[in-house]
C-alpha cells in the first residue's frame, strides 16, 4: 500500500489536548503536544521505519483547531508505542529577531521519550539548505508504564554511606578484556554483566557520563565519544542499547537500573542542561532551534548570535519559564519513570544565569529543582562553575545541593607532587575544606571529593606525565586543560624502569587513600583502580576503553555503617604515607577534628565528620 493510500485510509486526526507535553499513548491512540510561541504552521510526520526517506503520513496541525496558547496538539487514533515521528515547523526565518525556523528540516520532539537514528544520519544535512528527512533523527512514542519493575524503587542511600564510581557506558565494557559478550559490549546490557566487578570494588553508586540521546557526530573531528552534546533530555542514548527496535533502549536502560539496584548500587546520571548539540549560528537545526530559538537559547544583544558560556556554541535559557519546566519535567521523568537515584549537573553555574547571561542570586530553576517534592530524596551534585569564568565552589545556591570540590583535586595533587605551600591547603581539604564550606554549616557530604574525573588525566596519567599528550585524538593537542598539576616521577610517559614504576604506584595509592579518608563524599573515576589512560581522548575512542586485565587493581573498598566501620584496604607499603598522615592529623587537630585511631603500625583510621560512618585505612 502506498503512503498516499495509507493516509487516505487512516482515521482522521482529532483536536487533542495541550497536556501532557510530548507523545502520550492511550488505548485509543496517541496525543501529541509541543510548544512553539512563534510558529505559524506545523506538520506531524509519521514514519514506518527509521531509514524511511519520506513519512508514511503527514498530519497538518491546524492553528485554528489544534493550538491552545503556545501549545500545538493533535490526537491520532490507532497509533501505538513504538511509532516513529517528527515535526516540520513553519515560521519566520529572521535571525535579527532571534527566529530561525526552517520548514525543510525534520525536528525531534523536545519531550520525546525515545529517539531513533538512521544508518545514514548526517549532521551536516541539518545545517544545509534542503530537505533532510532521510538522514534525520526521529522521536519514538513510548508508554512510560509498559514495564515491570518488580517492586524496584530508587535506593535513597544516605550520602554518608555513598562512594561514587564515575564511568562511561561504552568505555566500561567495550574492550574485549571486560569479559562481556561481543553483542553486549559497550551497552546498558554489558554494564549489567559487570555488576559483580563493581560489587567487588566496593563502590555504592555508579555515576554514568551522559546517557541522554546525543549527537554522535557533534565534534570537531566528527566523532563524539563523551556524550556532552544532547539532542533530547528524555530519551536514553540509542547507541548504548544492544537492542535495535525503537523501544529497546528505553527498556534496556530500565533493565540496567533494576539490576544495579538489586545489587545495592545507586544510579546517578551526568546531565547536560546548559547547551545542546545545535551549536552556534552555523550549526544544524535538530530540535529547539527550529521550534522556538528565542525561547530555548540565551542570545546576544543583536539576537543573531548565541551567548556561549559553555564553550559549545550556545547556552540554554534555563531560567525561562518554558525551559525551566522542561528541565524539571525531565528530572522528574528520570526519577519517577526510569528510577534513577541522582544527577550530576554539568557546568551547573550556567543554571544561575538569566536571559541576558547575568548570574542571579536566587535562580528560579535551581530552587524549582530543589523544592520539587518528587526530587526531595534525589542526590543533586553540582559542577559549580562554567566555561566563561563563573566559579561558585563554596557558594552555590541552595540547601541540598552537593558540590564537586575542585579545590580538593588541585590541592591533593599539589601536596603529593611537593608543591610549595601546599601543606596548609591539603590539611584543610583533608578535614572537609572548612575554609570553603564552613560558613554553610552543612553536612560533611556536601562536598564531593575527587582527585580525577572524566575531564583530563586519570590517576595513571597524573603520575606518568608532566604535560598533556592528546595527539592521538586528532585535535593536535589543543583540547584539554594545561593545568594538570601532575608529576611524571622522573620519566615522561611509559617506562620499564622498576624504580619509577614503583614510585608511580605508591603515588596512585596515596591519592586514592586521601580521596577515601578525607571528610566528604568520595568519588573515583573508571580506570583509577587500574591503569587506564585518558588524556581527553575525544576522537581516539579505543584509548578510552577500560582494559581490565593489564594490571591488578590498586584498591578494593568494603563499606558498612554504624557499629561496623567502613573499611578501605589498599596495598600501601611506603612509610612516607604514615609520616604524612601524622603531619596532616596534626593539622586536622588545629581545626578541632581528631582522628578516631592513630595506633600501631598496622592501622590508621579517620572519622569522616559524623558518627554514622567511619572509614579505616589498613597499611600492609
Amino acid at each position: 500500500m502506498t503512503a498516499l493510500r495509507m493516509a487516505a485510509a487512516a482515521p482522521r486526526a482529532g483536536e487533542g489536548t495541550s497536556a501532557p507535553l510530548g507523545a502520550t499513548p492511550s488505548e485509543e491512540g496517541v496525543n501529541f503536544s509541543i510548544f512553539s510561541r512563534h510558529a505559524t504552521s506545523m506538520e506531524l510526520l509519521l514514519f514506518d521505519g527509521v531509514d524511511d526517506a519520506r513519512p508514511a503520513r503527514a498530519i497538518r496541525v491546524d492553528p485554528a483547531v489544534n493550538r491552545t496558547y503556545h501549545y500545538w496538539h493533535v490526537f491520532v487514533p490507532g497509533l501505538r508505542p513504538g511509532q516513529i515521528y517528527g515535526y516540520r515547523v513553519e515560521g519566520p526565518s529572521d535571525p535579527a529577531r532571534g527566529l530561525r525556523f526552517d520548514a525543510e528540516k525534520v525536528l525531534l520532539d523536545p519531550y520525546g521519550r525515545g529517539v531513533v537514528v538512521p544508518d545514514g544520519y548526517r549532521r551536516a544535512a541539518a545545517a544545509e539548505h534542503g530537505d533532510n528527512t532521510a538522514t534525520a533523527m526521529k522521536s519514538v512514542v513510548v508508554d512510560p508504564n509498559a514495564y515491570e519493575w518488580e517492586g524496584d524503587a530508587p535506593l535513597r542511600r544516605p550520602s554518608a554511606r555513598t562512594i561514587v564510581y564515575e564511568t562511561h557506558v561504552r568505555g566500561f565494557t567495550r574492550h574485549p578484556s571486560s569479559g562481556v559478550g561481543e553483542k553486549t559490549r559497550g551497552t546498558y546490557a554489558g554494564l549489567i554483566e559487570k555488576i559483580p566487578y563493581l560489587r567487588d570494588l566496593g563502590v555504592t553508586a555508579v555515576e554514568l557520563l551522559p546517557v541522554f540521546q546525543f549527537d554522535a557526530q557533534s565534534a570537531p573531528n566528527g566523532v563524539n565519544y563523551w556524550g556532552y552534546q544532547p539532542v533530547s533530555f528524555f530519551a536514553p542514548h540509542q547507541a548504548y542499547s544492544s537492542r535495535r527496535d525503537p523501544l529497546g533502549p528505553v527498556d534496556e536502560f530500565r533493565d540496567m537500573v533494576k539490576a544495579l539496584h538489586r545489587a545495592g548500587l545507586e544510579v546517578i546520571l551526568d546531565v547536560v542542561f546548559n547547551h545542546t548539540a545545535e551549536g552556534d549560528h552555523h550549526g544544524p537545526t535538530l530540535c529547539f532551534r527550529g521550534l522556538d530559538n528565542a525561547t530555548y537559547y540565551i542570545l546576544q544583544h543583536d539576537r543573531t548570535r548565541y551567548a556561549d558560556y559553555t564553550g559549545c556554541g550556545n547556552t540554554l535559557n534555563a531560567n525561562d519559564s518554558t525551559v525551566r519546566r522542561m528541565i524539571v519535567d525531565s528530572l522528574r521523568y528520570w526519577v519517577e519513570v526510569m528510577h534513577v537515584d541522582g544527577f550530576r549537573f554539568d557546568l551547573a553555574s550556567i543554571l544561575t544565569r538569566d536571559e541576558s547571561g547575568q548570574p542571579m542570586p536566587n535562580p528560579p530553576v535551581l530552587w524549582d529543582i530543589e523544592s520539587d517534592p518528587a526530587l526531595a530524596a534525589t542526590k543533586l551534585f553540582a559542577e559549580a562553575w562554567d566555561a566563561a569564568g563563573l566559579y561558585q565552589v563554596g557558594s552555590f545556591v541552595g540547601d541540598s545541593w552537593k558540590e564537586w570540590n575542585r579545590r580538593f583535586r588541585d590541592d591533593a595533587r599539589d601536596f603529593f607532587r611537593g608543591a610549595h605551600g601546599s601543606l596548609r591547603r591539603f590539611a584543610d581539604r583533608l578535614v572537609g575544606s572548612p575554609e570553603i564550606y564552613g560558613h554553610k554549616e552543612r553536612e560533611p557530604e556536601q562536598r564531593v571529593n575527587f582527585v580525577t574525573c572524566h575531564d583530563g588525566f586519570t590517576l595513571n596519567d597524573l603520575v606518568s606525565y608532566d604535560r598533556k599528550h592528546n595527539e592521538a585524538n586528532g585535535e593536535q593537542n589543543r583540547d584539554g586543560c594545561d593545568d594538570n598539576r601532575s608529576w611524571n616521577c622522573g620519566v615522561e610517559g611509559p617506562t620499564d624502569d622498576p624504580a619509577v614504576e614503583n614510585l608511580r604506584n605508591r603515588q596512585v595509592k596515596n591519592l586514592l587513600t586521601v580521596t577515601m579518608l578525607s571528610i566528604g563524599l568520595p568519588m573515583i573515576v573508571m580506570g583509577d583502580e587500574g591503569t587506564l589512560h585518558n588524556d581527553n581522548c575525544v576522537g581516539a575512542r579505543h584509548l578510552c576503553w577500560l582494559r581490565q586485565s593489564t594490571r591488578p587493581v590498586f584498591c578494593t573498598i568494603s563499606s558498612s555503617v554504624s557499629a561496623h566501620p567502613a573499611q578501605l584496604v589498599l596495598e600501601l607499603t611506603p612509610r612516607e604515607w604514615k609520616r604524612r598522615w601524622r603531619d596532616s592529623a596534626a593539622k586536622a587537630a588545629a581545626y578541632g577534628v581528631r582522628p578516631r585511631r592513630l595506633s600501631g603500625l598496622s592501622s590508621v583510621g579517620a572519622i569522616t565528620g559524623n558518627d554514622r560512618c567511619v572509614r579505616q585505612l589498613r597499611l600492609m
